[in-house]
């Protein structure tokens, strides 16, 4: 099993000025990222933003028309196979063999990583065991649900304990119970001092892993920071006022600002920021809910809400992470 790439404080993964076109199709235009050891970077942007471009370019999957890349050191354009030897790669598609069991797809790959026959199934099974696969272990990969196939598509990826680990959308398809086990899989993985750099359409999903999220969009970087940071951009706290009924929705709509963040008329909640001038001066949820109350409005419920990575990403990119200008996934 190979796990070690050159020392240093240096990044273990370095963009500078990527690009890639596919004929006329600008799909990477001069993006900057840096990765460092034992960490997780989660690269977020809209179907075509450029993000599984920007994977596969960097596990040698693609060759970069401009720009300079290095994995652990290693030019992926100049030392391609030096950067395979560090890598796990689990990407949108399925590779496992289907005509095999789950259990000998991963002891065939640890023996195509030169692992001897005990530690290929020592290693296949510990994997197994981790991913809540074993049921299913013994089984044709062919009658797998596809949340189980991805699951074993992870482990496949994970067979050699690579040091630097790309997941280009690894919880897609899975339901919610198998996407939180994926999660304290990735999150062991990193404290094992594992380098991850993930693509995801789950903002949540960027929210709990990744210590740095850097937002593409039209192929170009357009935020990078840490979610805390992002958030951050997206404003203040945002009120909200579920009124009792539908009449008193409507009053609520008239007596606070015009322009509202939302207004839901099926949960009767309106809302909008704190300290935003569209809110007439306002400056507190007390100072809302006494205006409110004295205009003899009946409100069955308020709340504050933060900012979420959700409310970032919208304003960065003025859409949601599902979509596109296009509405097609990038080449």
């Amino acid at each position: 099993m190979v796990r070690e790439y050159e020392p240093g404080d240096r990044p273990v993964i370095s963009v500078a000025g990527l690009t890639k076109s596919f004929g006329k199709v600008r799909a990477v235009r001069g993006i900057d990222l840096d990765v460092a050891r034992g960490s997780v970077l989660a690269l977020l942007g809209p179907n075509g933003a450029g993000k599984t471009t920007t994977v596969r370019i960097l596990s040698t999957l693609l060759r970069p028309d401009g720009g300079r890349v290095t994995v652990g050191g290693h030019d992926v354009v100049l030392a391609p196979e030096k950067v395979q030897a560090l890598i796990g790669l689990a990407g949108q598609s399925v590779s496992v063999d289907d005509r095999l069991t789950g259990t000998q797809n991963l002891v065939m790959l640890g023996r195509l990583y030169r692992l001897d026959r005990k530690d290929a199934r020592a290693r296949a099974a510990q994997l197994i065991e981790g991913l809540t696969l074993s049921e299913a272990a013994n089984r044709l990969v062919r009658t797998y649900s596809g949340g189980m196939r991805r699951k074993l598509d992870l482990a496949a990826s994970l067979i050699a304990a690579p040091p630097v680990l790309f997941l280009d959308e690894p919880t897609a398809g899975l339901d919610p119970a198998s996407r939180v086990t994926l999660w304290e899989v990735i999150r062991e993985l990193v404290h094992d001092g594992t380098t991850v750099l993930l693509t995801t359409q789950y903002l949540e999903e960027a929210d709990r892993l990744a210590g740095t999220v850097a937002v593409i969009d039209g192929g170009r970087l357009t935020a990078h920071g840490t979610p805390a940071e992002l958030k951050a951009r997206a404003g203040t706290a945002a009120f909200e006022l579920t009124a009792a009924t539908a009449d008193d929705f409507d009053r609520l709509r008239l007596l606070l600002p015009a322009r509202l963040d939302t207004a839901a008329p099926d949960t009767r909640t309106v809302s909008f920021r704190a300290g935003d001038t569209s809110a007439g001066g306002l400056r507190s949820l007390r100072e809302i809910i006494d205006r409110v109350l004295a205009a003899g409005i009946a409100v069955e419920g308020y709340a504050t809400r933060q900012p979420t990575l959700d409310d970032a990403f919208l304003q960065l990119t003025g859409h949601g992470p599902g979509s596109g200008a296009d509405g097609k996934d990038e080449p």
